[in-house]
């Protein structure tokens, strides 16, 4: 029975299990097992492996594509002005025992270390360019440099860097709020100037229509006058050809005008002789 259980605990810790996503190595006396015939690190692919219990001690490692996204770095330009970067860079491992040795099988050691490989790219690749290349045209080359030597420092960790991306680049706060301030300043002394030439404009039409309505005003006069002389002429002539056709019908119209304006309002009062030649034609009598 003994035996048995013995065999049986045997048999298990012989016997491990690599999970889908994941890789394995095995630490034999402290040293990364290799192959025998290649010298090659000997790497179990998912599944069910055997190794020699008591002896190897299996270390797995993940696989996959991994995201470090830390937070945004300050970095200098050839300006010497600081810009906040917010990047992330996708990476995997490669070199399975290199990696283990060189941050013990523990991701966060390497984020830590990949990290501060990649910002050291970084630096260099934004010290030799300034602002306006940076967010210009130029990002993508900048990226593509950053890239080649974060994959070539990151070679000794055993990591292989797959892609890096810009997320946002910001300036520092004291720097966007003095040039925000700038620009507001720069923005105003525009608009300045653009009310100043608007009044300008303003007060130049302004008197060119009040120009041009005298100008009207004083023709409409003009034509008024004109017109006014024309019918009082025109008026005389008329009055002038019915008093020589007929004087005494001219003068009985001319008599009723009167009498209908001087007695249009029950005020009036008129203070007249009874034989006065106003009322001739309301007595019946003819005058002379």
């Amino acid at each position: 029975m003994v035996i048995v259980v013995a065999l049986g605990l045997l048999t298990f810790g012989s016997l491990f299990v690599v999970e889908e996503g994941n890789k394995a190595i095995v630490i034999q006396f402290g040293k990364v097992q290799r192959d025998s015939d290649t010298d090659a690190t000997t790497v179990f692919e998912p599944g069910l492996h055997f190794k020699l219990p008591f002896f190897d001690r299996v270390v797995k490692l993940d696989a996959r594509i991994q995201t470090l996204d830390e937070v945004p770095d300050r970095f200098v330009t050839s300006e010497k002005k600081d810009l906040i970067v917010d990047l992330y860079v996708k990476w995997k491992i490669k070199d399975f025992a290199k990696y283990y040795l060189a941050t013990g099988g523990i991701k966060s050691s390497a984020e830590v270390l990949l990290q501060q490989k990649v910002n050291n790219g970084l630096r260099s690749e934004f010290g030799t360019r300034t602002i306006q290349q940076i967010v210009s045209g130029e990002r993508s080359e900048l990226m593509d440099e950053a890239m080649a030597q974060a994959s070539t420092s990151s070679d000794e960790l055993g990591i292989e860097i797959v892609d890096v991306r810009v997320k946002q680049i910001n300036l520092p706060p004291e720097v966007r709020n003095f040039i925000f301030q700038r620009m507001r300043t720069e923005r105003e002394a525009v608009a300045r100037e653009h009310r100043s030439e608007g009044k300008e404009k303003a007060e130049f039409i302004k008197a060119d229509i009040d120009a041009k309505v005298t100008v009207m005003l004083a023709d409409a006069e003009r034509n008024l006058r004109k017109l006014k002389g024309e019918g009082d002429a025109q008026a005389a002539q008329i009055y002038a050809e019915t008093y020589t056709k007929d004087p005494e019908f001219y003068s009985f119209l001319r008599s009723m005008d009167a009498y209908k304006k001087s007695f249009s309002s029950k005020q009036d009062v008129l203070v007249v002789e009874p034989d006065s030649d106003f009322f001739r034609y309301m007595k019946g009598q003819k005058g002379k």
